[in-house]
């Protein structure tokens, strides 16, 4: 081991046994008046943040917020979030982040799940979500009271974060993710560079696990926080954020990876690390990347939250994109082992399923002992493991290349969805006799959640009608993107659902009548649609979501229209009217804008009737 590991390990040991908020704390001792969070409106020093976040402890202590508490955290990504994460950690309680976008009833579960005694956050957002239990809302403007909390200790076994993923059970599972295990991630990385002159961006929600990476490596490290605080942000919006405040470390889902590398994006000559994670890195993009931005740090990251984000990695060379990407080997106290069905582990260059063990592993699912017990095992020899799922084999190396999932959960876009959650929602509504998800790849780098649904007898609702009722008790990413009606569900011999087969069958023709011409600007605006579907549009009322786009293609077709029309369209905007007659108009009244300003006179002309 190299003088430079010896000394991260013993430093990411040292966090893990004092915790992230001391380690902070010491970082403002020694550098004050370093910049440690931005996020456009709001600049915070190391010392700001510090004195922020224990005035706030003071406040929620005063509140009864007690060590061991669960306490909820609703607030828009911004450095308030960062503020209260920390403020929540020194007043001993573990942060149970919450997503404004999800249903009601499925954040009513989470918090059930997590044992939450309360919820802070944004005074309108927890109006909106008007939960059963005690609330209470964070000052607009940091406290700066005088009035400080002491620093709780923080064993590196206690609850830090419960992050909730997809449930095959139609509940989603709370992760127990512990203080040890984030310090042990993000402390003297050696498997990506941060440094003290580093600025990272933090772009995802606070509810995936990627944001431990995203804050609190800049923050363990003496670096700074750079905070997107768009909701929903555009390729442009990313650019933006990394161009105007010096980002040099990014995170990307492999899927928004992939469109970035397929355009291009100047993200990457602006950049100098880049984690990628969440689901297979397509070699052509990875190749792509490195051979137009030869001096980037491309690290291809894997691991579920139940091993703190993540458990491998591997810089990524143009030599190892002759097949497919490696996943590396493991990172930060993670240890892997490749066991065949009975727990024995299999030979070089054999299948078998990944199951990690190390300093790192979640303490379990959130009030779940019995499904803790299940994915957490004891092994008779190896110790405490987490049993991931996941078909991989070892080089004789040691290097790890995944080849897929051992049961049916599915990764869209960075997340893991269980299909058996929205199978069990879709098979309660009356209408619905049996229902199975799979993912439909339309491209290699476009994978879109596909459902079929097989109608019971009577009337049969549109798939947009389900769609809408799934919307109402499940996040965005567990929507299917494609909802078809089918005859019968195929079979494999065994019984089970053949869900490869799933893939080869067509929905229910679509309701005739004539199909109205395109305007000059709706063919403009069809065009682009076409090419991020992979499917001919040609009609007005076309439905981007009925035709299969998702949040991603969204923000390809945002770009392309501010490319080729010189328009840039919100994504709310976009989602709100997602025709291609509404985005055509909404096209048509950004020109005319653009038009009235350069020309003063042109509103009155047009009300003159000139």
């Amino acid at each position: 081991m190299s003088a430079d590991s010896v000394s991260a390990a013993s430093a990411a040991s040292a966090a893990s046994a004092e915790g992230l908020p001391a380690l902070v704390a010491r970082h403002a001792e020694e550098t004050p008046h370093a910049l440690a969070v931005m996020d456009g409106d709001t600049t915070l020093t190391y010392a700001q943040l510090v004195t922020s976040a224990r005035s706030l402890a003071a406040h929620l202590r005063a509140h009864d917020v007690r060590p061991g508490d669960r306490v909820g955290l609703l607030v828009p990504r911004s450095a308030r979030t960062v503020v209260a994460q920390l403020a929540l950690w020194w007043a001993g309680a573990a942060c149970v982040p919450l997503d404004p976008a999800h249903p009601r009833p499925r954040t009513d579960a989470m918090l059930a799940d997590a044992g939450v005694t309360l919820t802070v956050g944004d005074s309108k957002l927890l109006e909106a979500i008007d939960t059963a239990g005690p609330t209470l809302a964070l000052p607009d403007e940091p406290l700066l009271t005088g009035e400080e909390s002491a620093l709780a200790g923080h064993a590196p076994h206690a609850a830090a974060l419960v992050l909730f993923t997809s449930g095959s059970t139609g509940l989603p599972k709370g992760v127990t993710v512990t203080h040890g295990g984030i310090a042990g991630l993000v402390t003297a990385p050696t498997y990506a560079t941060v440094t003290a002159r580093d600025r990272v961006l933090f772009h995802s929600p606070a509810t995936f696990d990627a944001s431990t990476f995203e804050v609190w490596s800049a923050l363990a490290n003496g670096a700074a926080v750079v905070v997107c605080t768009a909701e929903r942000p555009s390729f442009e919006d990313l650019a933006q954020q990394v161009e105007r405040h010096g980002v040099s470390v990014a995170f990307f889902t492999t899927a928004l990876f992939h469109q970035l590398a397929a355009r291009r994006s100047r993200l990457f000559s602006l950049l100098r690390t880049v984690v990628v994670g969440g689901e297979a890195m397509a070699s052509q993009h990875a190749r792509a990347v490195l051979r137009a931005f030869p001096w980037l740090e491309l690290v291809n990251g894997y691991g579920p939250t139940e091993t703190t984000t993540f458990a491998t990695a591997h810089r990524v060379t143009d030599a190892d994109c002759d097949g497919p990407v490696p996943i590396g080997r493991p990172i930060a106290g993670a240890v892997t082992h490749v066991l065949d069905a009975d727990g024995q582990p299999v030979a070089a260059g054999e299948h078998g399923e990944l199951w990690i063990g190390g300093s790192r592993l979640a303490s379990g699912y959130a009030g779940r002992p019995e499904l803790t017990a299940e994915r957490f095992v004891e092994h008779v020899s190896l110790g405490r493991l987490y049993r991931t799922g996941d078909v991989v084999s070892a080089r004789p190396d040691g290097l790890l290349d995944f080849h897929g999932r051992a049961d049916d959960q599915v990764k869209v876009r960075g997340f893991r969805i269980e299909p058996g959650e929205i199978e069990h929602i879709l098979r309660e509504q009356p209408e619905v006799d049996d229902a199975a998800v799979t993912v439909r790849r339309a491209a290699e780098d476009d994978a879109r959640l596909a459902a079929f649904v097989v109608a019971a007898p009577g009337p049969v609702p549109g798939a947009e009608t389900l769609r809408t009722r799934l919307a109402e008790r499940l996040p965005a990413h567990l929507v299917p993107d494609e909802l078809s009606f089918v005859e019968r569900l195929p079979l494999t011999v065994s019984g089970k659902v053949d869900r490869r087969a799933l893939t080869a069958l067509h929905s229910a023709p679509a309701d005739g009548g004539t199909i109205e011409p395109l305007s000059p600007l709706q063919q403009a605006v069809a065009e682009v649609w076409s090419r991020s579907l992979g499917c001919e549009v040609n009609r007005p009322d076309a439905d981007f979501l009925a035709l299969g786009g998702h949040s991603l293609l969204a923000l390809v077709v945002t770009d392309d229209l501010r490319e080729e029309l010189g328009v840039k369209l919100s994504l709310p905007d976009f989602f709100a009217t997602p025709t291609v007659a509404g985005h055509a108009a909404l096209v048509e009244r950004a020109l005319l804008a653009d038009h009235s300003d350069l020309h003063p006179d042109a509103s009155e002309d047009t009300t003159h009737g000139h």
